[in-house]
């Protein structure tokens, strides 16, 4: 069922929010990553102190925090409803001109400033389910940014909709918006005693429905080759190039599987992510992922053997292996919080929704969350084609994750 007195703003505030540059920069060793993405922190800070959330509050690490106070007589856990702010490096964020598609028919969306960007029912087959749904989109030349200000605009008007409308039963909710998540430093600062919740819930998903509750584990490789510098005129059988033993390596790679683009479902991957270099030293850095944790050591052993056998053909060169623990996979911690996706699966069921229960190829704040002792689930937003120039989101799945959120924390109260 629909909510009651609900005027969604959701369309408004992401195409607002879209126009802010917030991409994050993995080369960047600050907290955050990018000064910019406090532009958008702010705006929702002033936002927030306007519907009556007068703790809302900007700390020097890039997150905001804001608190919905329990209805009246309420004794029940406290939600964290949770977003990230940055969008990915992989497209540009700048100038973004979000475009209003109303009433959307099925037809091609030729995004009106790059001719060679046209969003299709062919390469995004959800859109057939979108018939009759209003579509944004950007304009061609940048990603939108729905991944995650779909998410952030979600909770900004489930957050105005429960301030507006006081008799709604509710328990305690802690609003948490983050910095960094598209680089896996999201939560890294997170002052867990000061959030203080019991539970949470990510909205950063995609189609209508979805209820993600298993996520990749993830660790990442940082393989340098250390060559052997000479003057190129007077080089032979002196010189070993580091940059030649980096590109054989990467070669070395199977080309028809342990890749992203050659996997699905639950299969994992191996994914060189940079290579850059000199003579004397390169380096190249791989994301490792699977939803068997267990697995990652026999990926990145396998990764070794490869690179072994690589350095043969470079008498000489040597390598230095280094992995960093990113992310593991939330499902470990949910087996044993089972009612965190029971209260999310009533919550669906009464908005008229049969959730689907899905793994996400990827990593959210809430697989880091969960780990640091706040078990958290990501919940649709209807983000689609993310990362990318032919990004797209339905202001009507939107408008339904308002909805899913406001029932949740109306169950969790009763």
């Amino acid at each position: 069922m629909a909510l009651p007195k609900y005027n969604s703003g959701v369309a408004e505030r992401l195409m607002r929010y879209a126009q802010i540059d917030t991409q994050s920069d993995p080369a960047s060793d600050a907290q955050p990553s990018t000064e910019k993405q406090k532009d958008l922190s702010r705006l929702l800070v002033k936002e927030l102190h306007a519907l009556g959330i007068a703790d809302a509050q900007l700390d020097d690490h890039g997150y905001v925090y804001a608190t919905i106070p329990a209805s009246e007589g309420v004794d029940a856990p406290t939600v964290c409803l949770c977003a990230h702010v940055d969008t990915s490096p992989d497209s540009s964020g700048k100038d973004v001109k979000p475009i209003l598609h109303k009433n959307y028919q099925g037809q091609d969306l030729a995004l009106p400033d790059d001719s060679s960007i046209v969003i299709t029912t062919e390469n995004h087959p959800y859109l057939k389910e979108r018939i009759g749904d209003d579509i944004i989109t950007a304009s061609g030349k940048t990603l939108l940014g729905a991944d995650d200000k779909a998410g952030v605009a979600v909770i900004m008007d489930t957050a105005a909709y429960l301030m507006q409308n006081p008799d709604f039963r509710r328990c305690k909710i802690r609003i948490l918006f983050t910095p960094d998540e598209e680089i896996g430093r999201g939560v890294a600062a997170v002052d867990m005693e000061r959030l203080g919740a019991d539970f949470g819930y990510t909205l950063d998903g995609g189609e209508r429905g979805h209820l993600e509750g298993e996520t990749f584990s993830a660790d990442a490789v940082k393989i340098t080759f250390n060559g052997i510098s000479a003057h190129p005129g007077y080089a032979k059988d002196k010189l070993v190039s580091a940059i030649k033993a980096a590109a054989h390596f990467v070669d070395a790679l199977p080309h028809d599987r342990w890749s992203p683009e050659t996997t699905e479902g639950y299969e994992g991957f191996v994914h060189p992510t940079g290579i850059s270099g000199t003579i004397e030293q390169a380096t190249v850095s791989f994301i490792i992922r699977d939803f068997e944790t267990d697995k990652l050591l026999a990926h990145e052993a396998k990764l070794q053997e490869i690179l072994a056998e690589s350095l043969k053909a470079f008498p000489g060169c040597t390598a230095d292996f280094e992995v960093q623990e990113q992310y593991r996979n939330m499902q470990t911690i949910l087996d044993a919080h089972p009612h965190v996706m029971a209260f999310a699966e009533e919550a669906y069921r009464k908005a008229g929704l049969e959730p689907v229960r899905m793994n996400v190829r990827g990593g959210t704040d809430g697989s880091r969350l969960s780990f640091m002792g706040l078990p958290c689930p990501n919940i649709f937003t209807g983000e689609m084609g993310i990362h990318s120039r032919q990004e797209y989101v339905s202001v009507q799945d939107m408008e339904k994750a308002v909805e899913v959120c406001a029932n949740l924390v109306q169950i969790v109260a009763a």
